[in-house]
């Protein structure tokens, strides 16, 4: 007779990390801006390798914070050979739940998709770990603003719909038939009186006329359609402070709360810097800051371009920037360049370009990185021209600046 042996489950230490919370640990790395390389290439958006990411994980699981006590004392008796296996299994588990995609290393040797650690193999980060991301990211910066629950945008106006406000209308042609059967009756008997059934007439109808039809109220809920303009020129790496990491963040947490909370709603990215181009928003957590200067009227017309697709009630462009503008396109396709002072000829273009914005109804609002006084006249400017709103803020309180006027879309200028 086959003899069964049953041993007590004591699992095995990849299986004790949570790979939520080895996401959250490991957030700083896969949204690195090229704050720890400077002087790496703008063009090198996947340039992530599977080694960079076993040598980030092994930083996490040293950190301590990942295991229970049990586990961590495991894991400090563990060889660097059972580490390095650690960590295989490891990447090999959040592969299988779709954290990354690995790439195949040039020449293959070693494990699938893991690489041999020469450099070669690649990795990028899924939809999901977008998603999950950007959810961390949003309820840390919903945190200090005491936010529990965020619904559409409300405004002022009432509208015939579904969803009711306990107030009702006269029926007019192209409401939604939402009837409100006790007005409507209250009108029939106004105007005409109860009637008594008579004899033979034990079946007599009502003489409802258009003028007696009442619709309930609802209110109106308006769609908004949102480019963020996000400078990636090398200031915001620059005097030794990392700009565009929180940008990055803030702009995957208002992804997150409009694909989630606002479902009516657009958003777009806008990447300006020497040019200005437009990428998806699952490429974000990939791109580091690119070329030196500033050409924000060129972000300005792409945005432009983007919103007139739109058929949304409200349209509005983000800009999160840290610096001047200091770079133009010319008519004949040239870049034409100063980084020295408030260059005339750039600034006229670009607040030429806010003209064309507030013509066309769109709604700029400002975050400013920076608080030089004639970059503050200079954001002064844009947000008077273009019923917009100037925030001069820091890394740390971007996104909460960000979020509160998001949702409040209250007029008021923060300084």
């Amino acid at each position: 007779m086959k003899r069964i042996r049953y041993t007590k489950f004591t699992g095995d230490l990849a299986s004790s990390i949570g790979l939520e919370d080895l996401m959250q640990a490991l957030a700083d790395f896969l949204l690195d801006s090229g704050f720890q390389d400077p002087y790496a290439q703008f063009s090198e958006l996947n340039n992530q390798t599977m080694e960079n990411l076993r040598e980030a994980i092994r930083q996490a699981l040293e950190s301590g914070e990942l295991f229970d006590e049990e586990s961590q004392q495991k894991f400090d008796e563990l060889s660097a050979d059972q580490v390095d296996e650690l960590v295989d299994q490891i990447i090999q588990k959040m592969q299988e739940q779709n954290f990354i995609n690995a790439e195949e290393p040039a020449e293959g040797t070693g494990q699938q998709g893991v690489g041999n650690g020469n450099g070669e193999a690649r990795f990028e980060v899924t939809d999901k770990s977008m998603d999950f991301l950007g959810y961390k990211a949003l309820r840390e910066l919903l945190g200090p603003l005491g936010k529990s629950n965020i619904g559409r945008h409300d405004t002022r106006h009432e509208a015939a719909g579904v969803e009711t406000n306990g107030s009702s209308k006269l029926y007019e042609f192209g409401d939604t038939l939402n009837l409100d059967i006790t007005a409507t009756l209250s009108s029939v008997f106004a105007r005409e009186g109860i009637r008594t059934a008579v004899e033979g007439e034990e079946n007599a109808p009502l003489n409802i006329e258009y003028s007696d039809v009442h619709v309930h109220q609802s209110d109106y809920e308006s769609s908004c359609a949102t480019v963020v303009l996000l400078d990636c020129s090398h200031s915001m790496i620059l005097y030794g402070e990392d700009r565009f990491t929180p940008a990055k963040r803030v702009a995957m947490a208002l992804s997150h709360l409009i694909r989630t909370q606002f479902p009516g709603d657009t958003l777009n990215l806008v990447l300006f810097h020497d040019t200005a181009e437009e990428i998806p928003l699952s490429q974000l957590p990939r791109v580091k800051v690119g070329p030196h200067y500033t050409n924000t009227r060129e972000g300005l017309r792409l945005a432009q371009r983007i919103l007139a697709k739109q058929n949304k009630d409200m349209k509005q462009i983000v800009m999160i920037t840290d610096g001047k503008p200091s770079a133009l396109t010319l008519p004949d396709g040239r870049i034409y360049k100063n980084a020295f002072g408030l260059d005339p000829l750039v600034i006229a273009e670009t607040l030429e370009e806010v003209s064309r914005c507030k013509r066309s109804g769109i709604m700029i609002n400002t975050f400013m990185l920076a608080s030089d006084f004639s970059l503050v006249q200079f954001v002064q400017q844009v947000s008077a021209m273009c019923r917009g709103k100037a925030y001069f803020t820091t890394p740390q309180t971007l996104g909460n600046y960000l979020l509160m006027d998001f949702m409040s879309r209250r007029m008021k200028t923060v300084h």
